[in-house]
């Protein structure tokens, strides 16, 4: 299917790095289909010199078409924005101006100037929340037919983090590496469990749900691979933490509320309301102790971090039994 041709000025407003460049890579490409052999300029606005847009967006003689680039346009100077918004107001038929801006009061005047000549706007949104995040996982999969399961969006999310560009990755070679139209939990755990063991989340759920061997042998691999003690440590008062907070919420507070008052996602919610099975007021008191004692050990406190990080897991786990 032939794509549109691009607006000849279009302005992308918006500092999620990896949209903003898709954003810009389907004006180019779009713009490319209409001519093949035309010319890109990328440009950054802090390097683009009076005059130069000037001369990069004057007509061809031979109709050759152009497509000038000016990412952080609000590092522009005066007389370019000057320039910029001539320009927009009677652009050229053979040149496609793309116009990055991550939004913000420092080169307000340029967008606002370029917004009035009736230019194409796109705002992109950034990415801040986990549900967020989840929902571009699973676009990434729906965009070439295939999609992932909730379960399996969260285990990625959990083990890759929340850089775009790196979940964009994992997605990408998770859809390499297996044939399956639909992704389920079982392949994520199987390419990205030792991803996931090294941000210490694992080791924490183990923890937290009294499965002591797995939550020993998990941070000693974690350990093996060089992970900083203090993040495993950080990793396990985290999960109390969570544990504490829904613990101590209202009781009637329920769904999206409760996700609210508490500071999660309502997905995370759900899994540390499973969690606390098993666990007391005496019980979490003992453990986050316990934790604390931990954290003093590693940052110089005590000479075996390993016994440390040992000890505060049997710790939790005998807190959590009622041992």
């Amino acid at each position: 299917m032939a794509q549109t041709p691009p607006d000849l000025v279009t302005l992308i407003v918006g500092d999620e790095e990896l949209l903003v460049d898709r954003a810009v890579s389907a004006v180019v490409a779009a713009a490319r289909q209409a001519d093949p052999n035309a010319e890109v300029h990328d440009l950054v606005g802090g390097k683009v010199e009076s005059g130069e847009m000037t001369r990069l967006t004057s007509p061809s003689l031979f109709g050759d078409q152009t497509i000038v680039v000016i990412r952080s346009a609000q590092d522009l100077a005066k007389e370019v924005i000057a320039e910029v918004l001539a320009y927009a107001k009677a652009p050229s038929d053979d040149t496609v101006l793309v116009l990055v801006h991550p939004g913000g009061v420092k080169g307000k005047a340029l967008v606002d100037g370029v917004k009035k000549t009736g230019a194409r706007t796109t705002t992109i949104a950034k990415v801040t929340k986990a549900t967020e995040r989840m929902e571009f996982i699973k676009a990434e999969f729906k965009r070439v037919g295939r999609s992932i399961s909730t379960d399996a969006a969260q285990a990625l999310l959990e083990a890759v983090g929340n850089d775009l560009r790196n979940l964009s990755a994992a997605c990408n070679q998770l859809m390499f590496d297996t044939e399956d139209k639909a992704i389920g939990l079982a392949a994520v755990e199987r390419y990205y469990r030792g991803r996931a063991e090294v941000t210490g989340f694992t080791v924490a759920d183990s923890a937290v749900e009294g499965r002591l061997a797995e939550a020993l042998e998990q941070v000693r691999w974690a350990m093996g691979s060089g992970v900083a003690p203090v993040l495993l440590v950080s990793a396990l008062a985290g999960g109390l933490r969570g544990l504490a907070k829904v613990a101590g919420a209202p009781r009637n507070l329920r769904g999206g509320q409760l996700a609210a008052h508490v500071g999660m996602p309502p997905w995370k919610v759900d899994r540390v309301s499973r969690q606390l099975k098993g666990w007391g007021p005496e019980g979490l008191s003992r453990a986050i102790k316990a934790v604390a004692y931990a954290d003093e050990q590693v940052k110089g406190g005590g000479a075996d971090t390993g016994y440390a990080l040992e000890h505060a897991i049997q710790e939790i786990v005998a807190s959590r039994t009622g041992r």
